[in-house]
């Protein structure tokens, strides 16, 4: 069974039950159509006195005019269940591949990913507009096959009862089909992973260009930049141009190839109709009838195979991007029956939590139970940190660079400063910390306790992390401060934050306080602003464990210091982390080069190739 039958099979069996009933409605979809062609031969051979019934034209003409009916509300509901599996399909791979990538952000996909593709921003955008819906599509076309295919079935072997010679002459555009789509497969495949490069090549250009315009307008490279993206707009119209026009040939060869061998089987059959032959007018009619959904069948079994095709590519590119890509190469374990091999990592069964067809809206998960997985023998939640340990800590990147044997321990109210050379590691040291990286060896331990997922352990309330380059949205500073404490937070912790962070003098000069927009990746903010609005963002959640990297890169030296004292002197400001005894400052790990955070330090971790070369306990 070839890799992409698992994959289709695992997302069939996500819903199921919606599936199954829109087959069902598919089923009388296409149908139905089946049920006038009896009504018509009876209908003709009323007309001419050979009907094995004794009813009026009438009737047939009422029946006929029925089964239209029940037609357009079966077509109106498989609308609405067709719909809704669509979403459910589209929705489920789009979470999956973004859990995926969650899993490898963008400081590792930016240096080549799991398997060194360099991916922006931007390029990911395809995968997720033009993949999924790739995907979608030959998912929920499924159903809409297999009813085509039971009625042809149907109708052949009506055929077969009308004149079994004939009936054997249908199979000559199949097998013509078959080759075809076979002889296309390469081709076709290549086509459109090709067209979808290109795609990825434009969105990522014009991502990063959204995210530059300052540096191309300093450049003066307005033209270049223009120059660049129109050449790739136009290798992207020519691949893309290729590939639907390749596609709508294989479609018209495919039509073409069920037309010729329509119309030669029709000439057969004239041939046997009339006085010496052995077929009546309502034969005729009835072999012209159904003789159509078989042929309807054969024509989108060509363009449901070529679809498929299409789909490896979606699922292959998908695959190399998180570097789950062996479930397309076949490496798939035998030992399991296919209708119970473990679901891979895109077509994993997750809860989308979407409102059904029938029925109330499903409860959201707690925000705590979906930040904070306690799995066994990690640390509690709610277990206040007294010491958190490093041992062996390591990360290497794919192409070189990253930290080696990292070990220190971090007392509860403790300031430790990371510091040394640019490149010797601190940032990657971080974000390993924080699961934002995956450790290749090394362990954490939170009390002694192993922390066995650090991504979604190192979470407030536990820790909080500011980089050097706070992510901001387009949106208000509130906004920005609050994401998603809105209910949870009031105006007194919120003007606690910001005046610790020394940031209130700065938002009394806004012009609209704390609803001010602030723009995309807050450009309206100085560097400096952008640095304590995220800081007063993390104070907000009341962590345990603060992490800044080069908190104060962007500030003046008398702000830095105020910044500081307001940070680790509690009398200055009510304490805003969680309450100790006696009272202790927050617990902080800090990269940092400046000799005022160097001089309050309780500990000093120089540094160097990724390795701690010294330590200096103050």
């Amino acid at each position: 069974m070839p890799p992409i039958t698992h994959l289709l099979w695992q997302l069939i069996h996500y819903a199921q039950r919606l599936y199954w009933v829109d087959t069902l409605l598919w089923l009388f979809i296409l149908g139905l159509p089946a049920v006038p062609g009896l009504i018509i031969r009876e209908f003709f051979d009323t007309l001419t006195g050979e009907s094995r019934f004794e009813a009026s034209p009438w009737l047939w003409i009422g029946l006929l005019l029925a089964v239209g009916l029940a037609r357009v509300v079966a077509i109106f509901v498989g609308r609405i269940t067709k719909t809704q599996h669509r979403f459910l399909i589209s929705g489920l791979v789009r979470h999956n591949l973004l859990l995926e990538l969650l899993k490898r952000p963008g400081a590792e996909l930016a240096t080549g990913g799991a398997n060194g593709q360099n991916a922006s921003p931007g390029e990911i955008l395809s995968y997720f507009r033009d993949d999924a819906a790739q995907i979608e599509d030959v998912v929920v076309g499924t159903n809409e096959i297999f009813a085509a295919g039971v009625f042809a079935v149907g109708s052949v072997a009506l055929l077969i009862s009308v004149n079994p010679t004939m009936t054997l002459l249908v199979f000559l555009p199949l097998c013509a089909i078959a080759l075809l789509a076979h002889q296309a497969e390469h081709r076709l495949k290549r086509y459109r992973r090709a067209s979808r490069q290109a795609t990825q090549r434009v969105t990522g250009l014009i991502g990063e260009l959204f995210t530059a315009v300052q540096a191309v307008k300093v450049a003066g490279a307005e033209a270049q930049m223009l120059e660049e993206l129109r050449e790739r707009c136009d290798r992207r119209r020519d691949l893309m141009v290729r590939d639907q026009v390749f596609s709508a040939i294989l479609n018209s060869g495919f039509e073409n190839i069920v037309s010729i061998g329509t119309g030669l089987i029709l000439l057969v059959a004239s041939q046997s109709l009339g006085a010496q032959g052995d077929l009546t007018v309502g034969d005729f009619a009835l072999f012209v009838y159904y003789l159509s959904f078989v042929t309807y069948f054969l024509a989108f079994l060509g363009g449901f195979i070529a679809v498929t095709k299409q789909s490896e590519v979606s699922f292959e590119r998908m695959g190399k991007l998180v570097g789950v890509d062996e479930w397309m190469s076949g490496r798939v374990d035998e030992s399991y029956p296919p209708t119970r091999r473990p679901a891979g990592p895109l077509t994993h069964p997750h809860p989308l939590h979407l409102k059904p067809i029938l029925g109330p809206e499903p409860a959201l998960p707690s925000m705590a139970n979906a930040m904070v997985k306690n799995l066994p023998g990690s640390p509690s939640a709610s277990e206040p940190l007294h010491e958190l340990r490093v041992e062996g800590l390591t990360y290497r990147y794919p192409g070189g660079g990253g930290i080696s044997d990292i070990s220190f321990s971090l007392k509860a109210g403790s300031l430790t400063v990371i510091t040394g050379q640019v490149g010797a590691g601190k940032t990657t040291l971080l974000r390993v910390l924080l699961g934002l990286l995956p450790r290749q060896s090394g362990g954490l331990y939170w009390n002694d306790q192993p922390i066995l997922d650090p991504a979604n352990f190192l979470v407030p309330p536990q820790a909080a992390y500011t980089p050097q380059i706070p992510q901001l949205f387009s949106a208000s500073l509130r906004e920005n401060l609050l994401l998603g404490l809105k209910d949870t937070v009031d105006q007194e912790q919120l003007d606690r934050a910001i005046a610790t962070a020394i940031f209130d003098q700065d938002l009394a000069n806004l012009p609209e306080g704390l609803e001010t927009l602030i723009g995309t990746r807050g450009f309206r903010l100085s560097g400096g602003q952008k640095q304590r609005a995220a800081a007063a963002r993390m104070l907000l959640r009341q962590p345990a464990l603060m992490l800044f990297d080069d908190l104060s890169s962007a500030l003046d030296v008398e702000t830095e210091q105020q910044l500081w004292e307001q940070l680790f002197d509690p009398s200055t400001h009510p304490p805003i982390y969680p309450s100790t005894h006696p009272p202790l400052p927050p617990t902080c790990l800090v990269v940092s080069h400046r000799p005022s955070v160097l001089h309050r330090a309780d500990q000093i971790l120089f540094l160097e190739n990724g390795r701690i070369e010294a330590v200096k306990s103050l």
